[in-house]
């Protein structure tokens, strides 16, 4: 009877519908958000020889070249989320003139939203890569970025300090889309991003959480960083984290 009469008061009532009201709003917001970041990409009607898809960010058209056979070639809803995050935060996270990163940057995209923003962008994968990551960021940088991007080649964990010294390293970013998923190079992945940050970087980090092993990745993740969730997006499944190395100052 006592639990009843708990039920029963006019301000369990107001909880209860309040709670619900801030569920539907926050499921709300993410449909509509999610809505208009998905708008941002066309797939042409018109069967092509290449295939591509056309996005829209920082008032140009992108267009990216896929290759259907390899995960790092295809454009993925996290790296989506990320270019808008970018888009629409340029004021706190001020790209112009800043060294930034991307590790598995596939096909380019992310590191072009950057690099549009102004940066000064190294984009970065596998060698078998690099050909069509390349091709998709001079195709859409040229004439139209302040600064021209880098392309090289980083496998994680493997030659970290002859392909990027520690003491030439000055990244201001690094930015991340999608590179927890199918595969077993997470502990080299971890060494890379320590490898890659000094005390002022900043770990921007979109994820798609599929498999249990995401979840043991950032609690791993947890021991070298301090790691912030600035945005979720759950009809998606993908959180967007900020990171920066623990014990360190941050920007």
């Amino acid at each position: 009877m006592k639990k009843a009469s708990i039920y029963h008061q006019p301000s369990f009532h107001y909880l209860l519908d309040s709670e619900a009201q801030e569920e539907t709003r926050e499921d709300y917001d993410d449909k509509q958000v999610v809505t208009e970041i998905m708008a941002r990409c066309f797939i042409p009607t018109s069967i092509t020889t290449t295939s591509w898809e056309s996005f829209r960010f920082i008032g140009h058209e992108i267009r990216i070249t896929e290759a259907m056979d390899c995960y790092g070639a295809v454009v993925w809803p996290s790296a989506l989320v990320l270019c808008y995050f970018l888009e629409t935060n340029a004021k706190q996270y001020n790209m112009v003139d800043k060294n930034v990163i991307e590790i598995g940057a596939g096909t380019g995209l992310v590191s072009i939203v950057a690099s549009l923003l102004g940066a000064h962008v190294t984009a970065t994968d596998l060698p078998e890569l690099l050909g069509n990551l390349q091709y998709n960021i001079s195709r859409n940088t040229k004439m139209k970025s302040k600064h021209l991007p880098q392309v090289k080649e980083l496998s994680w964990g493997v030659a970290l300090d002859t392909n990027f010294p520690r003491s030439s390293n000055n990244f201001d970013y690094i930015l991340a889309a999608d590179v927890v998923y199918a595969h077993p190079f997470l502990e080299e992945l971890l060494i890379t991003f320590d490898h890659l940050c000094k005390e002022t970087t900043i770990i921007l980090w979109a994820m798609k959480f599929r498999l249990e092993k995401e979840n043991k990745f950032i609690d791993r993740f947890k021991e070298l960083f301090d790691l912030e969730e600035i945005s979720s997006f759950p009809s998606l499944n993908i959180k967007l984290y900020k990171a920066v190395k623990k014990n360190q100052r941050s920007v």
